[in-house]
């Protein structure tokens, strides 16, 4: 694979290869609207994986927060179409890397040694490539290493990077008002926590220690005295991704296994630490031969104050949801509901999210769940493909809910998408067994 030599940082360079690409798609449009007129019956499949494929070269060059908008987008199949879908999962583990001078001289930089000094090998050329960092493998006194590089100027482009999406952003999701800040600064908050790697290593070791007793559960050992803030060394765990052995597996009970490992951990960090790893891309949890889940990325952490946790779940609870008194009563308290709506918002918009909620809380309300439900998750494309044609819902206020559902309910769809993977069938009570008063 090319490997990189520099990455574009200024806002200026940034904004000039988003304009290229800008290009690219336009001359797209015009190709297709050409040969419909010669074929009334052309579908968009071509264009869309025309526009991927555009869009998707223009990013990977540019990494940061660019690429990461377009990973996050890779995770939920109802949004986007499957070409799109298909090539921004890339964005995960496979975009070019850099080259082994530029990451000799980050080593130089952030721990005053070269990587062939620090450790007793190490492999110039990395194994996995992702939006934020790289991955080499090293190894050092016997014990075989990770070592995570970030890739230069992530941090510092993250706030242009935003600046230039964020009127895409605003026309997608019906963003209207200055309100609509707050959901920019909660996604620019956490952009930037991810390229902190100090405290992904510290996150990342306490939540491996307050998780341990979870079964068919493994993290990785980190190593604070060959880490900084822009390189992170821990113990290299063997493991295929988990959307790579879900596409293979024809074990159920070893599919049910791992996804019961991975419901109880997301919902022991949700229920006891009130913080949850919210980040579930396939690339970053491995599953090794003996059918273990590994947990392998830290840097996106989602802190869940008190008084969001409660509504929250309270609307997964039936009595809740079925009482409309105190079902409008959370919508206010989770600001899906305003106090400056008309009577007309106000019915319009409960009755859309009781029909959301009744749906996506199915799991939460059985002690039995199976993500294999075909229908289930034809109910939940069906709903999002109805709304995003909702001429009604466009001319509303767009800006609904908490800002803290922008990363929760990422968190929730994308476990969803890797249990439904997975095939798993759940205990949704297990967790419990864990928890600690």
């Amino acid at each position: 694979m090319k490997t990189l030599d520099k990455i574009p940082v200024n806002k200026i360079e940034r904004a000039g290869q988003l304009v290229k690409t800008g290009f690219k798609v336009g001359g797209n449009y015009i190709a297709y609207y050409g040969e419909k007129i010669v074929n009334p019956s052309l579908t968009k499949e071509k264009l869309n994986e025309n526009n991927a494929e555009d869009i998707y070269d223009g990013l990977k060059n540019l990494k940061g927060s660019a690429l990461k908008v377009a990973q996050m987008l890779s995770m939920d199949k109802n949004i986007m179409p499957r070409a799109y879908v298909e090539k921004f999962s890339l964005a995960q583990f496979s975009v070019p890397p850099l080259s082994a001078p530029l990451v000799r001289k980050t080593f130089k930089k952030y721990l005053g040694m070269f990587p062939e000094e620090l450790y007793d090998s190490f492999t110039p050329d990395s194994v996995n490539a992702a939006s934020i960092g790289q991955v080499h493998k090293a190894a050092k006194d016997g014990k075989k290493l990770a070592v995570k590089i970030q890739y230069p100027g992530v941090a510092d482009s993250i706030s242009s990077d935003l600046a230039i999406v964020k009127p895409f952003a605003i026309k997608m999701f019906n963003l209207q008002g200055k309100d609509s800040e707050r959901y920019f600064k909660e996604v620019e908050h956490k952009l930037l926590e991810e390229t902190d790697y100090e405290l992904e290593l510290r996150q990342g070791v306490a939540i491996a220690e307050a998780c341990s007793e979870i079964v068919n559960l493994k993290f990785p050992k980190y190593y604070p005295e060959l880490s900084s803030k822009k390189i992170i060394s821990m113990d290299w765990m063997e493991g295929e991704h988990l959307s790579e052995f879900a596409a293979h597996n024809e074990d159920r009970a070893k599919g049910d296994k791992i996804g019961q490992a991975l419901w109880d951990f997301y919902m022991f960090q949700m229920h006891q630490l009130k913080q949850v790893h919210a980040d579930p891309h396939p690339g970053n949890f491995l599953i090794d031969e003996k059918g273990n889940l590994i947990a392998i990325d830290f840097g996106c952490i989602k802190h869940v104050p008190e008084d969001f946790y409660v509504p929250y779940f309270e609307l997964a609870k039936p009595e809740i949801i079925d009482n409309p008194v105190l079902f409008l009563e959370k919508l206010y308290e989770l600001e899906i509901l305003r106090h400056d709506d008309t009577k007309e918002e106000i019915v319009y918009f409960s009755q859309l999210f009781h029909q959301l909620l009744d749906l996506f809380t199915k799991p939460f309300q059985r002690e039995a769940f199976d993500f294999s439900d075909e229908e289930f998750f034809g109910e939940m494309a069906q709903l999002s493909e109805e709304y995003s044609k909702d001429s009604k819902l466009r001319k509303m206020n767009g800006n609904r809910g908490s800002k803290h559902f922008l990363y929760i309910n990422r968190t929730f769809f994308g476990l969803y998408s890797l249990l439904h993977d997975l095939k798993a069938r759940i205990d949704t009570e297990n967790y419990k067994k864990y928890m600690k008063n």
